[in-house]
């Protein structure tokens, strides 16, 4: 009897399903290359999709971070034109009270212009008052050319200011051309990226995702695709802790291009946010955040420290320990855990 019973089957390694992925695929791909024989436009092989798609979102998130660096810039550029405006008016509001009140001393001068000093003296009932109010008026004389003064120079300063905020427009608008255009970019790779993969089978796709997550470490467990334990946060109380358990929490939050948070993040977004709630400030881009810590050697990497990937640093995680990072991978993606050597090594940086 024991001889017709069927082999126990054991669960699938991480190791198992990316080679059984890689083998459908492969099949897949032999499958629709025999296809492609008898028609003028092969139907692309699920590799080939796959490799097109990561080239996609390659191009994507290269273009979210330089969008994410226009975007520092054009805030920046607001803020200044709106403290320039706001300076502009409260000069306005100074030069219109002064002009108001030269307005008023020109009126009395003309009123009373019309008699010269000595017949003033001459004419009037009390010469001891007169002689007064001409050195209160020689007084007010010398106010006025003051307040005229004041108010040449208040003009010129105005003048400057309308140019300095006519020039900071300028480079608001420019950025804002930079934001549309990086948006557009990005937009474009994400929906061909996504008609691509329209086009695979059930079981194309899921050995796609299956490749594609094939890096992905342990999650920790209670969260959705979880495996084994996931590297222990620290509990010392430092930044470097806080922050990781920041990072920790986000697990499962879904990857959305030019998102800092609380529900959604991109790579560099989730780095920021972390850093932020052990109250250090992070600039916003992978390619400014390399460069604002302290460098750091592969061999000398500690929890908290930021890890860069790609040639033009435009990937961003946070490493958590036994060689894993946390990090916000690709659209259609969540944060996760992944080993540090499944991308290719741009370098390391521990925040101040």
């Amino acid at each position: 009897m024991a001889s017709h019973r069927k082999p126990r089957q054991r669960p699938l390694s991480g190791g198992t399903v990316r080679t059984a992925a890689t083998l459908a695929l492969a099949g897949a791909a032999t499958a629709t290359a025999f296809e492609g024989t008898s028609h003028a436009d092969p139907r692309p092989t699920p590799a080939q999709v796959k490799a097109e798609v990561d080239r996609l979102y390659g191009d994507a998130e290269a273009a979210t971070e330089r969008y994410n660096g226009a975007k520092v810039k054009a805030d920046e550029a607001e803020r200044a034109l709106t403290g320039l405006r706001d300076e502009a008016a409260r000069k306005e509001d100074r030069l219109n009270t002064a002009r108001r009140s030269l307005g008023a001393v020109a009126a009395t001068q003309y009123r009373s212009g019309g008699l010269g000093p000595a017949l003033q003296l001459a004419m009037a009932t009390d010469p001891q008052d007169y002689l007064e109010r001409a050195s209160l008026l020689t007084r007010a004389g010398d106010r006025t050319a003051a307040d005229v003064a004041s108010v040449r120079r208040g003009l010129d300063e105005a003048g400057q200011l309308r140019d300095k905020a006519s020039g900071q427009l300028a480079d608001l608008r420019a950025r804002q051309d930079e934001l549309a255009g990086q948006k557009a970019l990005i937009e474009d790779r994400l929906a061909t990226a996504q008609r691509l993969l329209a086009r695979l089978t059930a079981e194309e796709r899921a050995a796609y995702e299956a490749l594609s997550d094939g890096g992905a470490a342990p999650t920790p467990a209670g969260v959705p695709g979880a495996r084994t334990p996931a590297p222990p946060a620290p509990s010392d109380g430092s930044r470097a802790a806080r922050a990781v358990a920041f990072a920790y929490a986000a697990i499962g939050k879904p990857y959305v291009w030019g998102a800092t948070g609380p529900g959604s993040y991109d790579c560099s977004g989730l780095t920021q946010a972390a850093w932020k709630s052990a109250g250090v400030s992070l600039p916003r881009t992978t390619y400014t955040q390399i460069n604002a810590g302290q460098r750091v050697t592969r061999d000398q990497l500690a929890p908290g420290d930021l890890v860069f990937f790609y040639s033009g640093v435009t990937h961003v995680g946070m490493y958590v320990g036994n060689g894993q990072m946390i990090h916000a991978p690709r659209p259609g993606s969540t944060v996760r855990l992944a080993p540090v050597d499944s991308m290719p090594w741009a370098g390391a940086s521990r925040p101040a």
